[in-house]
């Protein structure tokens, strides 16, 4: 798998994920690639770099949101991260039990497999996907 930045011809940028850069250059090709803001399919590879992050954690400033879209995902991050424990892989165990009243009820994010997440659901138990990937930290 290969993560590209992309850039559509009316500017916005996004990434995605390709099996390959064969696969990029064949779905582009035939306008299966489109912008998620705009729906554009003239969509180029952009520059990227690696993911950086400061010695204390922070997200330096050249890699701060830069679209509204992205500021509203940032902001949502924050606020699951501050009012929220974040329960790891032990997620699943942790809300079925919540469920069940064996722990106490408060707002919990980790992270499940899909099959085990649709499990959850199955059985009437709330959860929703976030779009971001949780620090990996105790609150």
């Amino acid at each position: 798998m290969i993560r590209y930045a992309l850039k559509c011809s009316n500017g916005h940028d996004f990434e995605s994920w390709f099996k390959s850069a064969d696969a990029f250059d064949a779905l582009a090709a035939s306008g299966h690639v489109s912008c998620p803001t705009c729906g554009a399919t003239s969509v180029e590879k952009s520059l990227m770099a690696p993911p950086l992050t400061k010695s204390d954690g922070k997200t330096p400033r050249a890699l701060a949101p830069t679209s509204d879209g992205e500021r509203e995902i940032a902001a949502l991050r924050a606020k699951v991260e501050a009012e929220s424990e974040y329960v790891g892989m032990q997620f699943v165990d942790e809300a079925r039990a919540m469920h069940a009243g064996t722990s106490p009820e408060r707002a919990i994010y980790g992270e499940a497999k899909a099959k085990d997440a649709i499990s959850l659901i199955e059985d009437g138990i709330p959860v929703a996907p976030l779009p971001f990937t949780p620090s990996r930290k105790a609150n």
